[in-house]
């Protein structure tokens, strides 16, 4: 078959399978448009989740008839000046969008430059079929319709309205938090679900869009280096999600979906998650132009880094500075669904003079434990057992005063596992497990950066049975985890001698951890740096090294737990993203009493 050129309308609907996969990605093109001409208001209406309609207006500078004309044409931009695409400072320039929009729906265009007349001009799957003045505010009105109408191998394609509509608002949601300068609203079938104003504080603007919760839930990521600047908020790791759509990341403010940026931020979050659960996070990075190609992929949602590395390091060493700079910070607030369960139980109403309480008090001679012993031996036998023994113990000196710690004192324990504080502003409950685990975790750390781990000889070397990958895996890495203070060596094809193990571990399961050490290097020894890799085993030893639910502690021993908490980062949570301690404010207690 001998080579053709293919045919405009032909050209254009190929170049549209590239930009215009579905009512969002149109959207997204159009309303980049919007703020690529400089507009503080963007109005969208959509209908049937945008496959009927799709309607943006603007208020940027407009365009007169004759550039309405050109824009209509392929590779046709105001956003080159010059021939030095790799300066590009817009979100949109290869001028492909409107055209190849054009060319598989319905398009009207509606635009006028401040001090000019308006005009229109719609275009009927790549056939002009109107032109003429129009009336309109300055700026642009773009409307969409019947997206794929013709083009049934494409729309038969497409998803259920709400899905289609899900993904629109995504899309604004997006490019609304990348310019909090500008008000945008939404509206779908009528119904308005979505609109922030002009002028709002990026974190703001990041909460409103996402969860309010996030507003006190939330650090500020700031950093600058070789001209580089990483900015944005990011939730404390013990505000987390299940799955990971509400991560956020813009370059140059162009939303995009990186796997570079998306890698990054799983490592910076490594050992402060589990490993199914996902921060929400919306970071920013402003970087020079010739150092990133945006031109990697159509859609414009891939770039490329000219140093990938530095990139990679700012965003983990910018997020794990700012959350180190929280320390024991968690969740502002107690599940509400938790509160919620603090109900007081209905007592059995007993007719007033029922009881022989009321015969008895009219006998003036009989003792106050007698007359105890005689209302309630008949009625209440259970109260002739013992009264339930608490744990008391001597005090050398007085408790001293919750207002002097962040934390409290301790006044207690809990089903032997939790810590109960009081401090000045409401009751502190801590999991001491959990809590220590990130403490051992912490203190593995700086021990690694000094002189390595120091390592306790058991007395009677363990052999702990594995079979033979594990055992490969872990003889691989034996040198590693001699830093970390356990000494490994292979006993035979299937076991692994254990020799000695962390100091600071103290009577640790052996079996576990070693076994779980594997099961780690297994899952994640390929995919992970050095670094993320000495950190994962610095976690598993931590977990397996902990104070461990239902040890009893004593009050001397609470207190140490809590202020180590106070000057440890990262004790918010565990190494699983668990918080470690809760408050219930004085406001809160309040509340569960119907004080409030």
């Amino acid at each position: 078959m001998s080579i053709r050129r293919l045919p405009e309308h032909l050209v254009n609907r190929i170049a549209a399978g590239e930009v215009v996969e579905r009512p969002a990605s149109a959207l997204k093109e159009i309303v980049e448009n919007a703020l690529d001409a400089g507009a503080t208001r963007v109005l969208i209406r959509l209908s049937n989740g945008g496959l009927d309609r799709i309607e943006v207006s603007d208020d940027g500078c407009g365009m007169d008839s004759a550039d309405m004309a050109l824009a209509l044409e392929r590779h046709a931009t105001s956003k080159l000046p010059d021939d030095a695409i790799e300066n590009v400072a817009t979100l949109g320039f290869r001028g492909e969008a409107l055209p190849s929009i054009a060319s598989v729906a319905r398009l009207s265009v509606d635009s006028r430059p401040r001090g000019a007349d308006g005009w229109n001009r719609t275009v009927d799957n790549g056939q002009l079929v109107a032109e003429g003045p129009a009336a309109l505010p300055p700026g642009t009105r773009i409307i969409v319709e019947q997206l794929f109408a013709k083009v049934p191998a494409r729309r038969k394609f497409l998803r259920s309205a709400k899905a289609e509509y899900a993904a629109c608002l995504d899309i604004v949601r997006r490019l609304a938090m990348a310019h909090p300068s500008v008000a945008f609203s939404v509206e779908h079938d009528g119904r308005r679900v979505l609109g922030v104003q002009a002028g709002d504080a990026r974190e703001d603007r990041v909460a409103a869009l996402t969860d309010r919760q996030l507003a006190d839930n939330h650090v500020i990521v700031s950093l600058e280096r070789e001209g580089i600047r990483l900015s944005g908020v990011a939730s404390l790791p013990t505000y987390n999600r299940g799955v990971g759509d509400h991560q956020y990341l813009f370059v140059n403010g162009r939303p995009v979906k990186d796997r570079l940026l998306i890698g990054a931020l799983r490592g910076a979050y490594a050992d402060m998650l589990a490993r199914d659960r996902h921060p929400v996070v919306a970071l920013f990075l402003d970087v020079p132009p010739l150092e990133v190609d945006v031109n990697v992929h159509p859609a414009k949602t891939e770039v490329r880094f000219r140093d990938p590395a530095l990139i990679r390091g700012m965003i983990v060493s910018g997020l794990r500075r700012a959350l180190d700079a929280e320390g024991f910070r968690a969740v502002q607030h107690a599940d509400p669904a938790a509160l919620s369960a603090w109900k007081p139980e209905p007592l059995s109403p007993t007719p007033i003079g029922a009881m022989p309480i009321f015969e008895a008090a009219a006998s003036a001679q009989v003792s106050y434990n007698q007359f105890v012993q005689s209302a309630f031996a008949d009625r209440r036998p259970a109260f002739q057992a013992p009264p339930p023994q608490a744990r008391a113990e001597p005090a050398a000196a007085p408790a001293p005063e919750g207002t002097s710690f962040p934390l409290g004192v301790a006044r207690g324990q809990v089903a032997r596992t939790y810590i109960v504080a009081e401090a000045e502003d409401g009751l502190v409950i801590v999991d001491q497990h959990a809590a220590h685990e990130r403490l051992t975790l912490e203190r593995m750390r700086r021990a690694m950066e000094g002189q390595g781990v120091a390592s306790q000889a058991l007395l009677l070397p363990e052999v702990v049975e594995l079979d033979e990958p594990a055992c490969d895996r872990l003889e691989s890495r034996i040198a590693e985890l001699s830093d970390f203070g356990l000494d490994l060596e292979r006993f035979g094809p299937a076991a692994m001698l254990v020799r000695a193990v962390p100091a600071m571990l103290g009577q640790s399961d052996v079996q576990g951890m070693v076994t779980d050490l594997a099961d780690d290097l297994a899952a994640y020894d390929s995919a992970l740096s050095l670094k993320e890799r000495l950190d994962l085993v610095a976690a598993t030893m931590a977990c397996h090294g902990s104070v461990r639910a239902g040890r009893m502690l004593s009050v001397a021993e609470m207190n140490a737990l809590l202020r180590e908490m106070e000057v440890t980062p990262r004790s918010g949570q565990c190494n699983h993203g668990r918080p470690t301690w809760v408050k219930l404010g004085h406001g809160d207690i309040e509340k569960l009493f119907g004080r409030k």
